[in-house]
């Protein structure tokens, strides 16, 4: 890894033994990133404080959903905690671990939890099965991008614009993504678009449409009005080496790379956040390019600057 010893990760492996696997510097990145994400917080104060526990809400809603899977499959909670993400702890999350059916662990969660207002807004206990995890996945990403996006609002100023640019971004995101993914599966298109986020630009023709759509060329059509998704959709359409989550990355590090030309407020915390994980994924790529010997495809990474 020569290549990284002009820059902030020039050490961070040195005390790693050779030869490096793809997963030790992925665990050695996302390390650094947390340590530097928790300094921050630990200097922050109201608001700006709540504003960054907000910014891990993803990742706990990711870890808790990887809870109830193995829970709903026998398996134990201690083990998988190791599984979950750094960012996505918080300081209840030991007493899940003596849960050891669905019952046990809803009741944890929806009294020893950030996320706790979210689940008693969108999950019930009946909810707690294998079939429904992804349900479960977007249902509280649905109450979290509506909860986020109203308390930037009330911050005012600088940060409640970049933000509700950056969430709606996020939004249809998912909504694009719930589309697409409900294809030969057994939602329903009304059970579909109970999922999508209530913010947004797609918000509410867009989605309508999306409610419609059963197949990729009909998502297309759907989105054809709005010219950031028109253009992204194409782009990976154009590009057999690109996905279209690929796209979404591109135009994510856009809006964030912007956030930096404004001043006085906190969405550059949240762009530093989303260009770090970035960051992480680029050279975790790069890294398995070169494992694979696939050198051809290093450069298919999503450059920042």
């Amino acid at each position: 890894m020569h290549g990284l010893q002009g820059t902030d990760y020039g050490t961070f492996l040195q005390n790693e033994p050779a030869p490096l696997s793809t997963a030790t510097i992925s665990e050695n990145c996302t390390k650094k990133l947390v340590d530097e994400f928790r300094f921050l917080r630990t200097q922050a104060v109201e608001p700006l404080s709540k504003f960054l526990d907000y910014l891990t809400y993803p990742y706990m809603i990711d870890n808790l959903v990887l809870l109830i899977t193995g829970t709903v499959h026998g398996r134990d909670i201690s083990e998988l905690i190791d599984k979950c993400h750094p960012l996505g702890l918080f300081d209840s999350m030991a007493s899940l671990c003596i849960a050891s059916t669905p019952e046990e662990l809803y009741r944890e969660i929806i009294v020893d939890t950030p996320l706790a207002p979210y689940f008693v807004e969108c999950v019930s206990l009946d909810d707690l099965t294998d079939v429904n995890i992804e349900i479960i996945r977007n249902s509280l990403y649905k109450a979290y991008f509506a909860d986020f996006n109203t308390f930037c609002n009330r911050m005012g100023g600088e940060t409640a614009e970049l933000m509700s640019q950056a969430l709606a971004f996020e939004a249809d995101r998912r909504a694009i993504n719930i589309t697409l993914n409900s294809f030969g599966t057994e939602l329903s298109r009304d059970e579909r678009s109970k999922l999508y986020p209530s913010i947004g630009l797609l918000v509410p023709e867009g989605t309508m449409r999306l409610q419609r759509a059963d197949d990729s060329t009909a998502v297309g059509a759907a989105i054809e009005p709005y010219s950031v998704y028109r253009r992204l959709f194409q782009s990976a359409a154009d590009n057999p080496e690109k996905s279209l989550e690929d796209a979404f990355f591109e135009n994510e590090v856009a809006l964030c790379k912007e956030m930096f030309e404004h001043q006085f407020n906190y969405a550059i915390f949240y762009a530093w956040l989303r260009l770090k994980e970035q960051e992480v994924r680029n050279v975790v790529w790069i890294s398995e390019c070169i494992s694979q010997k696939q050198k051809r495809r290093i450069n298919n990474f999503v450059p920042i600057f």
